[in-house]
């Protein structure tokens, strides 16, 4: 079994780790949008995790109802939030996706169970 070639594979471990740092900075500058209620709760999510804005639309509320207001509050927080989650899977899944793959990655390094 050939020897792994410690100094490629740093390399590549730092380059994925750049890569890494600059795609997390970017997802704070991105916003995902989720609603509820067919658009009288929207929240606002960054691709960090931090809700930015939560709307409600005057409408909505109804002193008579307001579990109504609390559901349709959580679901769209809890869209937004599983939005951004995927944003930020696409996006670090591009940068780690190889790790352990067929000729990817780290798997082309000839390490032991990548």
């Amino acid at each position: 079994m050939p020897q792994p070639n410690m100094q490629q594979m740093l390399k590549q471990v730092q380059k994925m780790q750049a890569e890494m740092m600059a795609a997390q900075e970017q997802l704070k500058d991105e916003v995902v949008e989720a609603s509820a209620g067919g658009g009288m709760v929207t929240v606002k999510v960054s691709g960090d995790l931090d809700v930015k804005s939560i709307a409600i639309d005057p409408e909505a509320v109804d002193p008579e109802d307001v579990e109504l207001l609390q559901d349709m509050v959580l679901a769209a927080v809890n869209e937004g939030l599983r939005a951004a989650q995927e944003l930020a899977s696409k996006k670090l899944g591009g940068i780690t996706g190889g790790l352990g793959g067929p000729g990817g990655g780290l798997g082309g390094l000839g390490l032991p169970g990548f």
